[in-house]
């Protein structure tokens, strides 16, 4: 049993057969669904940008590529791990859909798989591969291992997943040049007590930019219906006697 997290280092409960919290568990479940939107746009990026020629701009001694190469190391083929490099000439990483198909297989080979044999007899095995409904493409490879996210959260080896859609990711937004969503909260900090409450799309936590308060969306649910009534008589009460003064 592990007391920590090995992806945040948070606290887990005690006894949890947990590797990873749920809160990088839902971090990871949110990539996976946000992967797909980003390969739409990454297919649209692909051709270099064409208009017509400019007076005054510099000659090529070649013609230019037709396809952008930093796109195409996201999109084109590969292989799931990184090459060796001992030059250290090789740039990029790992292109999308076979750094998920990697992960799918590894997952499939280490996820229990229970069989009878013709006598009756219950046995557990391995699983000899995936088979995504669909067709192993990105979207459907998001969706069998977001499936699967449970059990991959239990694993030892979930560090590296966490470590590696994340840097995934990273490199998708560089390109795409999106962000998770991040809005205001209008209920203050239960502790510092500054409206500086904020939820990102792909955190499961509400937390204060001052001070180190995290709430689940319960937690801050409860909280706002705590406060917020009061704080809204105090303000109706603030506004009646400026108008009064006035």
């Amino acid at each position: 049993m592990n007391d920590i997290c090995i992806s945040c280092f948070g606290r887990l409960p005690d006894d949890s057969p947990r590797t990873g919290c749920e809160a990088c568990q839902y971090s990871v479940h949110t990539w996976l669904r946000e992967l797909p939107r980003h390969q739409v746009l990454l297919q649209d990026m692909l051709r270099p940008d064409t208009g017509p020629a400019r007076r005054g701009g510099i000659g090529r001694a070649h013609a230019p590529l037709p396809v952008r190469l930093d796109v195409l190391d996201l999109t084109g083929p590969g292989q799931p791990v990184l090459l060796a490099d001992p030059h250290g000439d090789q740039t990029g990483g790992v292109p999308m859909t076979p750094l998920l198909y990697g992960w799918a297989r590894y997952l499939a080979a280490d996820f229990p798989a229970v069989r009878t044999d013709n006598h009756g007899t219950l046995h557990i095995d391995r699983c000899d591969g995936i088979w995504v409904r669909g067709g192993a493409d990105v979207p459907g490879l998001c969706r069998w291992l977001d499936a699967y996210l449970p059990y991959a959260a239990t694993r030892p080896w979930w560090d590296d997943l966490y470590e590696q859609l994340e840097q995934l990711l990273h490199r998708v937004r560089r390109l795409t040049h999106t962000r998770p969503v991040t809005r205001a909260k209008d209920a203050p900090c239960p502790l510092c007590s500054a409206w500086s409450l904020v939820e990102r799309d792909d955190e499961l936590h509400i937390t204060c930019t001052i001070c180190p308060a995290q709430l689940t969306p319960d937690e801050y649910a409860a909280h706002r219906t705590a406060v917020m009534p009061q704080l809204t008589a105090l303000a109706l009460h603030i506004a009646a006697a400026q108008q009064t003064a006035a």
